[in-house]
C-alpha cells in the first residue's frame, strides 16, 4: 500500500546522545513516536530505516579533514586544540563514543526521507532525529555535529537540479543552512527566529539576503524575545507563502524545531502549541500548491521533551498524514506511561487551553516591532524576488 507519507526512524537515532544531562536529548524522538502510536496515525509499514551517510555524502557541504577529525575525537588521541577548532569537546557538543557513526546516520535518514520523496514513493517523508542546522563546513556547533538539511539540500541540488526551498521555524537562526547555500540562486532558506542580540548563534539579521548570484534567496525574520503566538503568526504568514510563490520551489524541505514554546527552558520566545498546529498546516499547502506535495521535514531544536516536543511533532506528523483534528486529547494509556518518567505534570491535550499563560506585560511594543521588521522583509522580498 502506498501512503502520502513516511516516517524515517530506527533506533540508532538514540545513539546521537552527548550525556545524561544535555539539554539535547534523543529520548523526545522516543516519546513522540509513541504518543502518535498512541493515536493510532502511523502504520507500521510507514515506518522506514535510516542508513548512515557515507563519507563522499557527507563531503558534499562539509571538509573531509573535519569528517575525519568527528571520526577520531572520541579515541582521545586529538588535541584539544584541534578538537575546539572544529567545535568539539566544547560544553555545547562534547565528544561521546560512536559520534560519527551516530551523526552519520542521522544525515543518512534525511537522505532517505529525500530519496523516498524524489522518487515518487511518497509525497511527505519526515526524518524527526534530523534537522541539526547548525553545523559548518569544518565546525560543529550548537549541538550539530554534521548538517543534515545542508547534506540533503546538496543532493537534491546535484542529484535533481532541483529548486529548493528551505523554511526553518526553530527558535535558533538556521545559520549552517543559510551559509552552505548563501551564493546559490537555486535554494531560498527562510529562517524565523528569536533575534540574535539575545540568542546563539547571533546571527539571522535581515541584511543577510544572500551574495552573488544568490542575493535575495536569503530571507531572515528575526523576532524580538517574549513574541506571543500572534505576532509570530503574522510574520510567518505574511512572508513565508509570499517568498515561496515567488520562488516556486521543486521541494520544500522544513526544519521544525519547536523551542519557540515559552515552556523551552532555552528560549525567550513565548509561544504555544497554536503555532505548532498552523506550521505545518501551511508548508502542507505549499507543498501541494508549488511542489505536487514534495515535502521533506526534519526535527531540531525542543528542550521541554516532556510537554512541548511530542505534542509538536505529533501534530506535524498528523498533518503530514492528513489526520491532524483541530485539537485533541491525550491518550490515556501515553500520560499512564510517562507520567511517572516525568518531572513535570504532562499535558492532557494536543493544544494549550486559552489562558494557560498571562499575557506578556510589552505585547504591543513588541508586536510592533515584529510589524515593523515582517514589513522591511516584504518590502525587500518583493523588490528582489
Amino acid at each position: 500500500m502506498k501512503h502520502s507519507a513516511l516516517m524515517v526512524y530506527g533506533d540508532a537515532f538514540l545513539r546521537y546522545r552527548f550525556h545524561d544531562s544535555h539539554p539535547f536529548q534523543p529520548k523526545r524522538i522516543q516519546l513522540t513516536l509513541d504518543l502518535i502510536r498512541s493515536f493510532g496515525w502511523i502504520e507500521e509499514d510507514q515506518l522506514i530505516a535510516p542508513r548512515r551517510a557515507a563519507d563522499k555524502e557527507l563531503a558534499r557541504t562539509h571538509e573531509e579533514s573535519f569528517i575525519e577529525t568527528v571520526k577520531q575525537a572520541p579515541g582521545g588521541a586529538l588535541s584539544t586544540e584541534r578538537l575546539e577548532a572544529c567545535g568539539l569537546g566544547t560544553e555545547d557538543n562534547p565528544v561521546f563514543p560512536g559520534m560519527h557513526e551516530a551523526a552519520a546516520t542521522v544525515v543518512g535518514g534525511t537522505l532517505v526521507a529525500a530519496e523516498q520523496v524524489m522518487s515518487g514513493k511518497c509525497e511527505h517523508a519526515l526524518n524527526l532525529a534530523g534537522g541539526l542546522h547548525h553545523a559548518l563546513r569544518g565546525r560543529a556547533s550548537g549541538f550539530c555535529i554534521y548538517n543534515d538539511a545542508a547534506v540533503a539540500i546538496a543532493w537534491l541540488r546535484k542529484e535533481y537540479d532541483a529548486r529548493v526551498l528551505y523554511i526553518d521555524t526553530d527558535a535558533h537562526h538556521g545559520d549552517g543552512v543559510q551559509w552552505a547555500f548563501y551564493d546559490d540562486p537555486q535554494v531560498m532558506t527562510i529562517s524565523i527566529h528569536e533575534t540574535g542580540k539575545y540568542l546563539f548563534p547571533g546571527t539571522g539579521s535581515v541584511y543577510e539576503r544572500g551574495q552573488g548570484p544568490g542575493f535575495g534567496t536569503s530571507i531572515n525574520l528575526p523576532l524580538d524575545a517574549f513574541t506571543e503566538d500572534e505576532s509570530w503568526l503574522d510574520a510567518f504568514l505574511r512572508v513565508v507563502p509570499e517568498a515561496a510563490r515567488r520562488f516556486r520551489p521543486d521541494v520544500i524541505l522544513s526544519q521544525n524545531g519547536c523551542d519557540a514554546h515559552r515552556y523551552d527552558p532555552l528560549t525567550h520566545l513565548s509561544a504555544t502549541m497554536r503555532i505548532y498546529r498552523e506550521i505545518p498546516r501551511t508548508v502542507h499547502q505549499l507543498a501541494h500548491e508549488l511542489c505536487d506535495g514534495r515535502w521533506i521535514a526534519v526535527g531540531g531544536g525542543g528542550y521541554d521533551m516532556w510537554r512541548v516536543v511530542p505534542r509538536a511533532w505529533t501534530w506535524l506528523w498528523a498533518e503530514m498524514n492528513d489526520c491532524a483534528p483541530e485539537e485533541a486529547d491525550i491518550p490515556a494509556e501515553w500520560l499512564k506511561r510517562w507520567q511517572p518518567e516525568s518531572p513535570v505534570d504532562l499535558p492532557q491535550t494536543l493544544h494549550d487551553p486559552d489562558g494557560l499563560f498571562s499575557p506578556i506585560p510589552r505585547r504591543a511594543e513588541i508586536t510592533e516591532k515584529n510589524r515593523r521588521t515582517t514589513d522591511q522583509v516584504l518590502q525587500m522580498i518583493k523588490n528582489h524576488l
